[in-house]
């Protein structure tokens, strides 16, 4: 998949949901400002979205070939 470094990966594409939703807001509760969480999936979690934003967070949408998404989230900047 991407080459981006991120400081925790979660792969949520063989997971049910809401299993990646609650994996994924548990490790945002656990990072730092400047750290970011990588989420892959195999589809995209429109869900998701709003509470990120709704939480103070941005993020940035990969997808690939294959069908995978890719979503990298970090606290939004100040």
């Amino acid at each position: 998949m991407s080459g981006t470094k991120a400081d925790r990966v979660i792969d949520g594409r063989n997971l049910e949901p809401p299993e990646p939703f609650l994996l994924t807001m548990e490790a945002l509760d656990e990072i730092q400002p400047g750290q970011s969480v990588l989420l892959q999936l195999n589809r995209e979690p429109f869900p998701l979205y709003r509470a990120l934003e709704l939480n103070g967070y941005a993020w940035d949408i990969s997808r690939f070939e294959d069908g995978t998404v890719e979503i990298l989230i970090r606290h939004r900047p100040a």
